[in-house]
């Protein structure tokens, strides 16, 4: 008997074509790998699975099965693509047929690579509309100088995302150097950047509790069985897809340093009236 002839069904059986539309589940039929539809990607469809991993698959003919029939999925009509796909991952509306504006001169920092990473998971939409540029710090000890060093002003804003912003901490006395009208700076409760997602979006019942004087991000690693924080941040990373995985006071705070960095500046609007 010819295995490979008999295995070769995909070629010789004439299966329906169907459209990849948002949200339908299908099963990679090499992989077994099974989730919904949630884009398209470098020509290829995006498939998540109920845990929130993600995977590319080539539109191949007859490569998936939908409902264990063998199908051929393709790619939507642009028209329905923008229909379902008009509420961007922080909540707001998608602008269509976007171009990234050209970067403002004001920016946002935040503490570190985590955050940014974050940062553009949920809002990199709304910040590419409005040409917002987030840059990460290595850390907030030398806020101070670096904001001298940037030269803040009316055409130049700067919004600072901080980590653990809570009285009475190292942190709020950093800020607290802070007081030129052109700077916000705001933040959230929480120790990391890590903590500010949803324990449940990342499969656990609750963060841990790190005693004091252990470094935070290889406390919880230990406590939850993880090797390495680079895989623990793979998980967490892998578990947003939007802000709803995320706690309000990030939201909160990310929406403030928005709308602080794209305010239209009134005396430039005065000098283009006159």
């Amino acid at each position: 008997m010819d295995v490979l002839a008999n295995n070769d069904w995909r070629r010789r059986r004439t299966v329906p074509t169907v459209d990849a539309e948002l949200d339908l589940v299908v099963e990679d039929v090499d992989s077994g790998f099974c989730g919904a539809v949630v884009g398209y990607q470098f020509g290829a469809v995006v498939l998540e699975d109920r845990h929130g991993k993600r995977r590319n698959f080539p539109l191949e003919p007859a490569a998936f099965l939908l409902d264990g029939e063998p199908v051929t999925l393709v790619k939507p009509k642009l028209a329905v693509q923008r229909q379902k796909s008009t509420i961007t991952s922080s909540g707001s509306i998608a602008v269509a047929g976007l171009t990234a504006r050209v970067a403002r001169r004001s920016r946002i920092w935040v503490e570190g690579i985590h955050d940014a990473a974050l940062v553009e998971r949920i809002w990199g939409h709304d910040l590419r509309v409005e040409g917002v540029v987030v840059e990460p710090l290595d850390g907030i000890d030398e806020l101070a100088a670096a904001v001298a060093e940037f030269h803040p002003g009316p055409v130049a804003r700067l919004g600072v995302l901080v980590d653990h912003l809570v009285p009475n901490s190292k942190e709020s006395r950093i800020v607290g150097n802070i007081r030129s009208p052109y700077v916000l700076v705001t933040g959230h409760p929480y120790i990391d950047v890590w903590q500010a997602v949803k324990p449940q979006a990342v499969g656990i019942r609750e963060w841990p509790v790190v005693p004091p004087g252990q470094n935070w991000k290889e406390g919880v690693c230990d406590q939850l069985g993880v090797s390495e924080p680079a895989d623990m941040w793979r998980r967490i990373l892998a578990s947003v897809s939007s802000y709803k995985d995320v706690e309000t006071p990030l939201i909160n705070a990310m929406e403030r340093l928005i709308d602080f960095v794209t305010e239209p500046d009134e005396d430039l609007d005065d000098d283009e009236d006159a």
